[in-house]
C-alpha cells in the first residue's frame, strides 16, 4: 500500500459500518481513527500507512493487555469487548507470520548483526520491528530474541 490508502480505507469502512447499523464496529472504527488523527494533530503530521500501522499495533497491544487484565479479574464481560475490538483492529493490520516465519527471521537477524549476548538485543530487535510491526507481537519476540541469545 502507498501513502494515504489504509486511512482511507478506514474511512471508508465507517461510512459503510453506518450505512449498515453496525453500531460495535462502527464504534471501533472511530476509536482508530481518532487515535490516528491525534498522533497527526500532535505531530502536525499526515501519516503514511507504515505510520498507521503503528497506531494501530500500539492499539492492538493495549487491548491484549486489558484482556489479561480484566481475564485475571474474572470480568469476561469486559474481556469480550476488548476481544471484539482487537478482531476488528487485526482486519488493517498485514497478515499475521506464523511461529514458523517468525523463528525464521529471528535466525537471520541474529546472523545477520552476529549478535552473541543478550547485550547485543537492540540491534537484533531495530532490525527485526520494521519487517514484524503489526505481523507479530513484539514481546513475544522479545521474549524469543532472549531464548535465542541466551
Amino acid at each position: 500500500m502507498s501513502t494515504v490508502l489504509l486511512k482511507q480505507r478506514i474511512q471508508e469502512d465507517m461510512k459503510s459500518a453506518m450505512k449498515a447499523g453496525e453500531k460495535e464496529r462502527l464504534g471501533v472504527i472511530r476509536l482508530i481513527l481518532s487515535a490516528i488523527k491525534q498522533v497527526e494533530v500532535d505531530g502536525r503530521i499526515l501519516l503514511d500507512d507504515a505510520q498507521v500501522i503503528t497506531v494501530l499495533d500500539k492499539m492492538l497491544k493495549q487491548r491484549r493487555d486489558s484482556i489479561t487484565q480484566y481475564t485475571a479479574a474474572g470480568r469476561t464481560d469486559l474481556a469480550d469487548v476488548e476481544s471484539a475490538e482487537v478482531v476488528v483492529i487485526q482486519e488493517y493490520l498485514p497478515q499475521a507470520l506464523t511461529e514458523t516465519e517468525i523463528e525464521a527471521l529471528v535466525e537471520q537477524a541474529v546472523a545477520k548483526t552476529g549478535a552473541s549476548s543478550i547485550a547485543e538485543m537492540g540491534k537484533v530487535m531495530a532490525l527485526l520491528k520494521p519487517n514484524l510491526q503489526g505481523r507479530a507481537d513484539m514481546g513475544a519476540v522479545s521474549a524469543r530474541i532472549k531464548a535465542r541469545l541466551a
